[in-house]
């Protein structure tokens, strides 16, 4: 049933974290205890929930972010439970980018982890108010304050313990509140019931308590004046005026609550919730959002309210075996029922909603509208992509567009059959449609369907869904890592493009300067109009895309900058087309000159080894060119930290497993480019270049 509620008494939330820290067991505990279900799924049983997929279930692992709505404490709560593995990475960028708040689960054993610390920054790049869970607690090793260290030191965070556990280990009871002192207990053999008992703090516990109830005085102090008068001046502060403070700096990113407790277990997940009503905010007490007036180029807002005109933003597309596709959205203002129009203001193009969808995992129920705060699947937005905003067009606005992290790994895809051959096509444009990180592109020379991603097991996967989804037989080739090309020294280029071949000739004559720089950057140099405005636009195109080809071995270029710093033109011969064509040629001759090199994507890996196999795994990632960068010893086990080239990585895990005894794991995620070694390079270049 579709309730509705308040602005006020909505709660858009995602829960996100590294692999296997806990988010969908989580997930899973919140929809039991919100009444959502009826029976907990666990992710080890493939049952859970919100891991739908056949290879999320096979797998045990989430690939595709998943929406449902649960009510708690007269709120609702849309929840987006989100994949920890870093390819895929984009499903948690692209939520973030429209959720009000978020919880960051975190492994009491392993504290703050590689992904742990990628998708803290991406919250971080959208301002968005966090609420921080320690998972696991019940588990050998588990060390709390160790974990709230190091999210102090590792994130540059500051987290607000507003919880710590009762009991360590396997003796882990449930969870102390600092602002109650209370001691929430669950029983052993009631671990799934709604009801915990409410108990004093334990005496070994008060001096603990008391540590951190000042602390929580201390830090709210610095953001509540009124707290502050009263903490100076000796007099009672209550938990409501506490909570209230807690609320404001937690809205602002000033300060981060901690709770803990092991959600596999059914220990700390009611209180976690309470905390979400409490402490993240709703859309109302969000600012109002900015975007850009695509007819007058100027910037608008829209507050959020149902007041306000319509405007959404879509932030995922997901292909419906049943219905066809669906377009994820969130509402930032106004309402819209099914069968309106709705303007895309990136495409300029009108679209019917036909109906609109509320989600549950993979399951939905047709709602009459939607409004302000709602996140939704809408049908019938036949032109709408990830990243567009839709609206009323009669008050065009366009929000910003999401940011996606470049590809570093492709495979070459050949249909099996003459039959495959019509339907492959159809299947990856399908598939980059919903995640916009798997590029697609067609080899002239070998005449092969390249696929790229974030990773093997993102192109895995991928291959994996032609299958079972689009029924597609493909042969696939081995995996090709995306290098770069860049250059290391400045130089100034001059290109004509003349042609004059009866009637109308063309002309375009540019002068670049090109050098390195940290990210491409094209500047205007030219004085005195030498150039006419209306032709730079034309000659920045045909340089972007001559950096699409590099000339040591065609790669694309990146990190450099190019100044326009003359030229000429013709009043009756000159075009866009023909200084498009002078500007490419320029880039083409001045990186041949200006020292190219080729880079190769560098990966930051962690490996968790038992201690007797140090040996073993540091040499084996010293043979793949590694670079260790620190060791920790922690509960039998050594965290090695460092860098490794992509190349040299492939197959990392069956290698790992082998030297380990099946008892080590890795996690990796793109850190940077960097040189080719000379070595390596003659290898990769065709021989006339070398």
């Amino acid at each position: 049933m579709d309730k509705k509620y308040s602005l006020e008494k909505i709660r858009n939330i995602g829960l996100v974290a590294h692999i296997d820290a806990g988010k969908t067991t989580t997930t899973e505990r919140i929809l039991y205890y919100t009444g959502r279900i009826h029976r907990i799924g666990e992710v080890h049983e493939g049952t859970a929930t919100m891991d739908w997929m056949v290879q999320e279930r096979e797998r045990g692992i989430t690939i595709q972010s998943a929406a449902t709505t649960s009510y708690w404490k007269d709120c609702e709560i849309n929840i987006i439970d989100t994949p920890g593995h870093v390819d895929f990475t984009m499903e948690v960028e692209r939520s973030l980018r429209i959720l009000d708040g978020c919880v960051v689960i975190f492994d009491g054993g392993n504290g703050v982890e590689p992904q742990s610390e990628t998708v803290w920054r991406q919250a971080n790049r959208y301002h968005v108010p966090r609420l921080i869970f320690v998972n696991k607690m019940d588990r050998v090793g588990a060390d709390f304050e160790d974990t709230v260290k190091q999210i102090k030191k590792k994130l540059a965070a500051k987290p607000l313990v507003l919880q710590i556990p009762l009991g360590k280990e396997d003796k882990l009871m449930g969870v102390i509140d600092i602002l109650e002192e209370k001691a929430y207990i669950w029983e052993e053999e009631k671990t799934t019931d709604m009801d915990y008992e409410t108990g004093e703090v334990p005496d070994e516990y008060k001096a603990e308590v008391k540590k951190y109830k000042d602390e929580i005085f201390e830090k709210m102090a610095e953001v509540d004046e009124s707290i502050m008068n009263k903490y100076v001046n000796g007099e009672q502060v209550t938990i409501g005026e506490l909570k209230a403070a807690v609320r404001k700096a937690t809205i602002s990113c000033s300060f981060f609550p901690v709770f803990c407790g092991s959600s596999f277990k059914n220990r700390g997940v009611q209180p976690l919730l309470d905390a979400v009503v409490d402490y993240l905010p709703s859309p109302a007490d969000l600012q109002e959002i900015k975007g850009i007036n695509p007819f007058t180029g100027k910037e608008e807002s829209r507050k959020h309210s149902i007041e306000e005109p319509f405007s959404a933003l879509a932030f995922k597309i997901q292909v419906d075996p049943f219905i066809g596709r669906l377009v994820y959205i969130r509402v930032y203002s106004g309402k819209i029922e099914s069968g309106e129009i709705v303007y895309n203001s990136r495409k300029s193009k009108q679209e019917r909603i036909s109906r609109i969808m509320r989600m549950h995992a993979n399951t939905r129920a047709e709602i009459k509208e939607c409004k302000t705060g709602d996140i939704v699947a809408i049908v019938g937005l036949k032109e709408t992509n990830t990243g567009d905003t839709v609206c009323e067009s009669k008050f065009p606005i366009s929000f910003e567009q999401m940011h996606f992290p470049e590809p570093v790994i492709s495979v070459a895809v050949e249909p099996k059959t003459k039959a495959d051959s019509e339907k492959l096509s159809y299947a990856l444009n399908r598939l980059s449609e919903e995640d916009p990180t798997l590029r697609l592109r067609f080899d002239e020379e070998t005449s092969q369907t390249i696929i790229s991603g974030m990773g093997e097991l993102h192109l895995e996967i991928a291959v994996d869904r032609l299958k079972r989804e689009f029924n597609v037989d493909a042969r696939i080739g081995n995996p090709q890592v995306a290098y770069r090309e860049t250059i290391t020294r400045k130089v100034t280029e001059e290109s004509k493009y003349i042609k004059q071949s009866g009637g109308r000739g063309q002309y375009g004559h540019v002068e670049i300067e090109v050098e390195p720089a940290p990210a491409f950057e094209f500047n205007d140099k030219t004085k005195g109009g030498c150039i006419p405005k209306e032709y730079i636009p034309a000659i920045e195109k045909g340089i972007i895309e001559a950096m699409e080809t590099g000339p040591l071995a065609g790669y694309p270029l990146i990190d450099m900058k190019v100044n326009l710093i003359y030229g000429s033109y013709h009043e009756v011969d000159s075009s866009e087309m023909a200084f498009k064509m002078a500007g490419s040629f320029a880039l083409q001759a001045a990186t041949k000159k200006a020292g190219p090199i080729l880079l190769e994507p560098i990966m930051k890996i962690e490996v968790v080894t038992p201690e007797e196999f140090i040996g073993d795994v540091m040499a084996d990632l010293s043979a793949r060119r590694g670079k260790i960068e620190s060791m920790e010893n922690k509960n039998a086990l050594c965290n090695i930290n460092g860098t490794v080239p992509l190349a040299q990585i492939f197959g990392y895990a069956t290698t790992l497993r082998s030297l380990s005894q099946g008892r080590a794991n890795y996690s990796m995620e793109p850190a940077k480019y960097e040189r080719v070694p000379k070595n390596i390079l003659e290898d990769l270049l065709p021989k006339t270049v070398v």
